[in-house]
């Protein structure tokens, strides 16, 4: 028996249209450092139509053709996610912050034809086009130096003139909703970047879900900041998601250190934010040491790496922000699972619930596979590498969807469940803890320590500005725990015998002291006997923190490490 439903495809360009007519006022406003550029939703459609009228009859863009954007969260950007998914092309957003090798590795990966770059960005793209076989178009948004591209050899466009008296109108086309909207590499921290290819489907039904009130509940009387890049996951499918509601769009360009951005939201007083844990540490220092008025913040949202518990007080406790927790992924477009606590329950019955990694919406089925293969229960106490399935979940990576080079084995299971690489544990109704990342837990004696848990705990501790623990080799137990801690400014000068602090006594962020305050909160015997100090904890393209490249820095000497005695137990 066949159903009476209308088959409508679920397609970018239906995100487009309803955003830009039902909620053609609603605003994108690009900061600009000391003011902002102002559009409406309504002229952003229109410009979206110009653009793809340019990609199609200037530069012979075709169906399935890949275009480039090197570009900040901007207005711009913004036209670029509508026009060329919906005109039948694919958006490759590239990662501005990858290694120039690693960049011009996956623009030759994806047969990239054109490329949209911020005029900022250009001393960054010149260097790289000689090694960019398929790209044949640069087109640069906005004012930069274009002398550095003088006998390039793609073609070279001004964004501005490529969609000047050009149509403001465009026949969508009617595509499979199976069609290939959007490809996002990931970061490449083992091996090449990996290519994630998004279908519209996948992106609408994704967009559908940030919306309502399991994710981040936004609607058109919200102003919302993606301080997430745009090349990293969609943005975390905010601009999608804003087309949908019509939610307000502010847009951080270039500005995103933590004075700017103190200064961009005290003066648009956008409701709701999202960006990785270090944006908002940042964020509050800069506020602690000049104070801005962001009380038209609400809400934040905070993923991509897992968020201490003591950076949500704070928020909470200093400017009555609410720190909303999410856990995701590129392969998972990326919202996975969201932390509202159940109903009825506030204050301190929340919190375990606030500071998981949340629930799972219908859309992601999840399972957690211990190290003997066998699936483990929801108890909150099994735990298991995270394998996840579900209609905006990558089933292969770009290249082909059979198994081999494009589908390995320690990414996707033999039935075709994508392995996360993210050990946890799952409750009985549904709420993720994520405990570790599989290579950066320690396996210490045949048991495993949590580096994420030892991390959060130390940056509970009033002198810790930022610290990561990896495993090192030990000769006795296998691996043990290695702390590297970013001492806060007052506590580095105070270390040093160079000043005060009113964070405690001067010794109190010391190796010993520290760890007698790790003592208080977790197993004696999951205590780092090793701890360094350093002036910053490395962190990855999009922010999270490079337990990689610390643990080789330990391992060529790099590092001065005390060594404390072992408790006894």
């Amino acid at each position: 028996m066949y159903s009476t439903m209308q088959d409508v495809p679920l397609l970018v360009s239906r995100l487009l249209r309803h955003g830009s007519t039902v909620h053609g006022d609603s605003p994108v406003v690009t900061w600009t450092g000391d003011g902002a550029r102002r559009r409406s939703y309504g002229e952003t459609g229109a410009r979206c139509a110009q653009l793809a009228h340019a990609l199609r009859d200037e530069l012979r863009i075709q169906d399935g053709d890949r275009v480039a954007t090197l570009m900040w969260n901007n207005a711009e950007h913004l036209e670029a996610y509508f026009a060329v998914p919906s005109m039948g092309a694919v958006l490759h957003t590239l990662n501005l912050r990858l290694p120039p090798e690693q960049l011009a590795w996956v623009v030759n990966h994806a047969a990239d034809r054109v490329v949209l770059v911020n005029g900022t960005l250009l001393p960054l793209l010149a260097p790289l086009l000689p090694k960019l076989g398929s790209v044949e178009h640069v087109v640069v948004v906005g004012q930069g130096d274009t002398s550095v591209l003088d006998g390039c050899r793609p073609a070279v466009h001004d964004y501005e003139e490529l969609l000047a008296d050009r149509p403001t109108e465009y026949p969508w086309p009617h595509l499979p909703e199976t069609t290939a909207a959007a490809l996002c590499y990931t970061s490449g921290t083992t091996g090449d970047p990996k290519g994630v290819v998004y279908s519209h489907r996948s992106i609408y039904l994704h967009s559908l879900h940030v919306n309502t009130v399991e994710a981040m509940a936004l609607s058109s009387a919200d102003l919302a900041v993606p301080v997430v890049p745009m090349f990293h996951v969609n943005a975390w499918g905010l601009p999608h998601a804003a087309f949908l509601g019509g939610v307000g769009l502010l847009m951080p360009d270039r500005f995103l250190q933590p004075g700017p951005l103190a200064d961009m939201i005290e003066a648009e007083r956008p409701t709701y934010a999202a960006a990785v844990p270090t944006i908002w540490q940042g964020l509050l220092g800069e506020l602690a040491a000049r104070p801005r008025d962001i009380s038209s913040l609400r809400r934040v949202t905070i993923g991509g790496s897992a968020c201490p518990p003591s950076l949500m007080r704070e928020f909470q406790e200093r400017h009555g922000v609410t720190v909303e927790h999410a856990w995701g992924m590129t392969e998972t477009s990326p919202l996975g699972s969201y932390a509202h606590p159940p109903r009825g329950l506030t204050g301190e019955e929340a919190w375990p619930y606030r500071v998981s990694q949340g629930r799972f919406p219908a859309s992601v089925e999840p399972r957690l596979i211990g190290p003997d293969g066998t699936e483990q229960p929801w108890d909150g106490v099994g735990t298991g590498e995270l394998e996840v399935r579900g209609p905006w979940i990558a089933g292969a990576y770009y290249g082909g969807p059979d198994a081999g080079p494009d589908r390995p084995a320690d990414r996707f299971s033999p039935d075709g469940w994508l392995r996360t690489g993210d050990v946890g544990t799952i409750t009985a109704d549904g709420y993720l803890t994520i405990t570790d990342r599989a290579k950066d837990v320690i396996k210490s004696g045949g048991e495993w320590i949590s580096s994420v848990e030892l991390e959060n705990h130390l940056m509970a501790h009033p002198g810790v500005a930022e610290a990561a623990v990896v495993a090192v080799p030990d000769e006795v137990w296998g691996e043990r725990p290695l702390a590297a801690v970013v001492l806060t400014p007052q506590d580095t000068a105070a270390a040093a015998g160079t000043g005060t602090t009113d964070r405690g006594p001067a010794g109190s962020t010391e190796p010993g002291a520290l760890r007698s305050f790790l003592a208080e909160r977790v197993p004696r015997w999951q205590l780092p006997e090793r701890w360094t100090t350093i002036d910053e904890v490395p962190k990855t393209s999009v922010g999270k923190f490079d337990k990689k490249l610390l643990r080789a820095r330990h391992a060529a000497g790099e590092l001065d490490v005390v060594t404390l005695d072992r408790y006894d137990d």
